[in-house]
């Protein structure tokens, strides 16, 4: 009998308040990147009625307008008048940045190895913290990601897409979506359940926006063969105008599943926005998305997990685990062989690899870090899954 079960998936709009504050955290990131590679930024930021707080520590030779940053972001995702109960012109901007701690640079810049100096000194770079990341993919969908999240995200851009070109005029920027998926032995059958809710202008009759919003934004991204006895729930409490920091307030690195997987795999627990490449929580957590989904495209798995995991200062990986939940078409030997062989996981050789000291970030703000086949996003990248394929004797 086929085993059938539910899974669910959210995203937001780039207007919601925690991604107003990922999208300021990675404009200044950008910003300074543009003019100081080497920069180390861990920047965060805070949103509520009328005022914008920016915190955190840096330490850049950059010259940056941070209140001309944080302004135009706001202006960019569309909070530009006080009718939408936020105005980038007239909100409160207060800066408070400090240098990062020497200790912590200390442990990065001075990187010891376990193996006593063998390493190249440009790749020597120690992590910038301790933790675990992780890394997911799945051959549910083209992206190789989990269908719900990929669902989610895709409605999300569409909401935000109808609400700037002026096909639906009357929403606002704040917004979420909701997929839940039906699988039977572990594949997508169904779209079960759809949640749509967008602010919008008082002038709209909740009738208008439902109908608008699953003939513009809903039928156009869900495959019509995925629609069957599907359940749509659109601005189900109403009314939705007051939205954005007037209704909620918001705060940096606080949406990391819907950064991520949906939470369809583990996560670590440390957030991307406004983090330089140094720290492990965003880059090794792109290299063990890179890994997992060349895995995937490779054919060595159906669907898989890498969890990398560090101490502060130190380059290599102090543990790297690979799970492939029993869908492994080759042994585990050859899995961590591919691995050893194809994927330098420390912290330098990751920047390196992906290029990251360049200002790349403030597009992945909104809309997930993983999986964007819109976005050039280098750890993206499969062309090496044929080498991986043809080493693994597949």
């Amino acid at each position: 009998m086929a085993k059938k079960y539910l899974f669910t998936s959210e995203s937001v709009t780039e207007g919601h308040p925690d991604k107003i504050c990922d999208r300021i955290s990675d404009s200044i990131l950008d910003a300074i990147l543009a003019q100081d590679p080497e920069a180390r930024v861990a920047c965060e930021s805070t949103v509520t009625t009328g005022s914008v707080h920016v915190m955190g520590e840096i330490t850049t030779t950059a010259q940056v307008d941070y209140q001309k940053i944080v302004r135009q972001a706001i202006r960019e995702i569309g909070y530009d008048r006080a009718k939408y109960g936020f105005d980038c012109d007239t909100c409160g901007v207060m800066i408070t940045l400090d240098r990062q701690s020497p200790d912590i640079a200390m442990g990065v810049d001075k990187a010891w190895e376990a193996k006593e100096g063998n390493e190249e000194a440009s790749l020597a770079t120690g992590a910038g913290d301790q933790g675990m990341m992780f890394g997911y993919a799945s051959d549910e969908t083209e992206e190789l990601m989990p269908m719900a999240i990929s669902l989610a995200h895709k409605l999300a851009k569409q909401l935000t897409f109808v609400r700037k070109e002026g096909i639906l005029s009357y929403l606002r920027p704040d917004g979420k979506t909701q997929v839940t998926v039906e699988y039977e032995d572990d594949q997508p059958v169904r779209v079960d359940t759809v949640v749509v809710s967008s602010q919008h202008s008082p002038d709209v009759s909740l009738e208008q926006l439902r109908r608008d919003i699953l003939d513009k934004v809903i039928r156009p991204i869900i495959p019509a063969e995925l629609l069957k006895d599907t359940k749509f729930y659109i601005n189900p409490t109403g009314r939705f105008v007051i939205g954005g920091p007037q209704g909620d307030s918001g705060l940096t690195g606080r949406k990391i599943i819907v950064d991520t997987y949906g939470g369809y795999g583990r996560h670590g627990g440390g957030a991307f926005s406004g983090k330089d490449p140094t720290k492990v929580d965003r880059s090794a957590a792109y290299a063990a998305r890179h890994v997992a989904k060349n895995l995937v495209k490779a054919g060595l798995a159906k669907k898989c997990e890498v969890e990398l995991a560090y101490a502060i200062g130190v380059a290599s990986p102090v543990s790297i685990t690979v799970d492939t939940f029993g869908t492994a078409k080759v042994s585990d030997k050859v899995i961590h062989a591919v691995v050893d062989t194809f994927f330098d996981l420390r912290p330098a050789a990751i920047i390196k690899r992906f290029d990251l000291r360049r200002p790349i970030y403030t597009q992945t703000s909104s809309y997930g870090h993983m999986g964007r086949e819109d976005l050039n996003l280098p750890w993206e990248d499969t062309s090496i899954a044929e080498e991986i394929r043809a080493f693994a004797n597949l």
